[in-house]
């Protein structure tokens, strides 16, 4: 069984940095693609940011590069989101999402964390 555990989600001020991090957990051998969406009330879930094994980067728009930096830790299955200067606009809740799990058991295509919310104040 393969779980995604989020943490570092908070409250903060506008201007602000917070740093989230997500830990992959079970027996796993790798995991191709680890991203980062964030999804408000009312509307679709959309990607933030998404790293390879290779450590290939890709954001998902203008709005958050420059600001926003994704990075893994392979050898510990982990993800992280360092989000700087942070605007209200940022609001939401922020989901890690793993994808093509490779496991004794064969190679799973996605799993999803319970979310982390953050909040950015004016």
């Amino acid at each position: 069984q393969v779980q995604l555990v989020e943490s570092g989600g908070g409250l903060v001020q506008a201007g602000e940095s917070l740093t989230l991090s997500c830990a992959a957990s079970g027996n796993i051998f790798s995991i191709v693609t680890m991203g980062w969406y964030r999804q408000v009330p009312g509307k679709q879930r959309e990607l933030v940011a998404r790293v390879t094994i290779d450590g290939t980067t890709s954001y998902a728009d203008s709005s958050v590069k420059g600001r926003f930096t994704i990075s893994r830790d392979n050898a510990k299955n982990t993800v992280f989101l360092q989000m700087n200067s942070l605007k209200p606009e940022d609001t939401a809740t922020y989901y890690c999402n793993a994808n093509s799990i490779r496991t004794p058991w064969g190679t799973f295509p996605e799993f999803w964390g319970q979310g982390t919310l953050v909040t950015v104040s004016a």
